[in-house]
């Protein structure tokens, strides 16, 4: 698999030859280098995780999922749907559904629904 996403998607120009790709990895999932640029120290600063500190920056590791798979399954599945509605009611087929799938949980989630019409 991993072989299989190296040459769909490099990650940098390490991957180009198949010689180099041996030892190449998803910086994503390199928590071990995390936080890794001044945005995203702030960011974390920002949600409570004070990662100055040795310990607190090790609980907010352990905390963060390697979730590149998350990502990808997202993008084949996609991540909106336009279902139209009719006197208050969806118009889907009879053995259709509206599903929402977590792919990188559970955890607390807000779902936006956005109603778009007119009135005659």
């Amino acid at each position: 698999m991993e072989q299989y996403f190296l040459n769909l998607v490099p990650p940098d120009e390490r991957s180009i030859c198949e010689a180099s790709q041996q030892g190449t990895r998803y910086l994503h999932n390199d928590i071990d280098v995390r936080p890794d640029s001044a945005e995203e120290t702030q960011r974390c600063i920002e949600n409570g995780w004070n990662v100055h500190d040795e310990v607190e920056l090790q609980k907010w590791r352990d905390q963060e999922p390697i979730n590149a798979h998350s990502h990808l399954i997202s993008m084949i599945l996609g991540s909106s749907e336009s279902i139209p509605v009719v006197d208050g009611k969806m118009i889907i087929g009879q053995w259709q559904s509206v599903l929402l799938v977590d792919l990188d949980g559970p955890r607390d989630r807000t779902v936006g629904v956005q109603l778009i019409g007119f009135k005659y």
